[in-house]
């Protein structure tokens, strides 16, 4: 097309002072090059010397969501930590109003209610760029054990699937940093398979006695009692101390199958979302940084499931190679647990007192910074990071959090 009009414009010159007769052979003479139509060839000819037309500017819609609101926007998802467009949406409804009852939020009402109505693809489409700020990538460490398998069940994830409250799914995640040599921290992670509760402790290492402590005290943790619990193989899990615990207490224990991550699915995706995505990826090994990882599992025990929305899958059908899910609506743990049919009133009274008493923004600042001070003390103890996966530890935290 550009040739085109390249030939037509070197024509035109021609054309325009030319007589009748010039004026046909240079039409003729067009039409062969070209393939046009001659009366548009004819057009095209006058029209080549013509000085353009400036393109007519369409205003468009008016948009909904000023810019202003933006920073309000970013406010809101930094505090949740970053989550995807359906679970702010999720969130703002009960968000917005906390933090501008804190005086962190200075909007009006008509820019809140704006804020709270804001769709998750708007919400993922405004915040594409911020979300490019905040990525990790780890490594997983687990090892599995042998004792005392023949006496507990096995099961797969799919039989508790619609369990009630008190059904929990147990797992360790280790803390070195890269280098698995000497003792190092482990971090149990706790979750209610029905409401996605999760509470954490972190243990000096992965002796039985430290987990099993840790575990008790998790579970003391719980705003309703535990009734069911699921580990892995390994030997800090399967052993006869929590054997003869579950007994005691009429808890039912079973165990993954060897091998099989995915039947302690529910555990396992609060290994990122919970943990490493918090403390990162760094060595923690010293009785400072284990005290540091508790009173931040404390406080985020609150944090977590009370704040931040979460889905869980409800069906998943093959097609071929294509596989298509279906999720449930977002909502807090905290919400599955006091809508679920089967909770008693006491625990709902328990934790709806407990979500009235939260100040989000002072909850976050609290966390923010006892992770920067893990983190210090991490980073002077090891020196300058050698290694790829310690560039990619610890994710940067919004400046307001700093």
């Amino acid at each position: 097309m550009s040739e085109r009009k390249a030939v037509t414009k070197h024509l035109a010159l021609r054309y325009r002072s030319a007589d009748r007769t010039v004026k046909s052979q240079i039409l003729t003479e067009l039409v062969g090059l070209t393939g046009w139509h001659r009366d548009h060839a004819r057009a095209a000819l006058r029209q080549a010397l013509e000085p353009p037309r400036p393109r007519a500017v369409h205003p468009g819609r008016k948009p909904v969501y000023p810019a202003s609101l933006q920073p309000s926007l970013v406010m809101c998802w930094s505090v949740l930590r970053g989550p995807a467009g359906k679970l702010l949406a999720a969130a703002t409804g009960y968000l917005v109003p906390m933090l501008r009852a804190e005086r962190v939020l200075n909007i009006t009402d008509a820019e809140a209610e704006l804020l709270v109505h804001m769709s998750a693809a708007t919400i993922d489409r405004r915040l594409a760029h911020e979300r490019e700020k905040m990525r990790l990538h780890g490594r997983s460490h687990t090892k599995p054990g042998s004792l005392l398998k023949a006496q507990i069940p096995i099961r797969t994830w799919a039989e508790w699937d619609d369990a009630a409250p008190g059904f929990v799914e147990i797992d360790l995640v280790g803390h070195e940093g890269g280098n698995n040599r000497g003792e190092f921290c482990f971090t149990l992670t706790v979750t209610d398979i029905a409401t996605g509760w999760t509470v954490n402790r972190s243990v000096r290492n992965k002796a039985q006695r430290w987990v099993f402590e840790a575990l008790q005290q998790a579970t003391a943790a719980f705003p309703f009692p535990v009734v069911g619990i699921d580990s892995d193989n390994g030997s800090e899990f399967i052993n006869n101390e929590l054997y003869r615990y579950c007994l005691e207490k009429k808890i039912t224990f079973t165990r993954s199958r060897p091998g099989n991550k995915n039947d302690g699915a529910h555990v396992e995706q609060k290994n990122w979302s919970r943990v490493r995505e918090l403390v990162g990826y760094h060595r923690y090994d010293t009785l400072r940084e284990l005290e540091l990882l508790n009173q931040i599992w404390e406080l985020d025990r609150i944090f977590s499931n009370y704040l931040l929305p979460q889905q869980k899958l409800v069906s998943k059908t093959r097609y071929g190679a294509k596989v298509i899910k279906k999720h449930d609506r977002p909502t807090t743990p905290h919400k599955r647990a006091v809508e679920h049919p089967t909770m008693r009133q006491r625990p709902i009274i328990a934790m709806n007192a407990q979500f009235k008493k939260i100040h989000v923004m002072a909850l976050s600042r609290q966390i923010y910074a006892l992770t920067a001070e893990l983190e210090t003390i991490s980073r002077h103890k090891a020196g300058t990071a050698t290694t790829t996966d310690q560039a990619h530890q610890v994710p940067a935290f919004p400046e307001v959090f700093q």
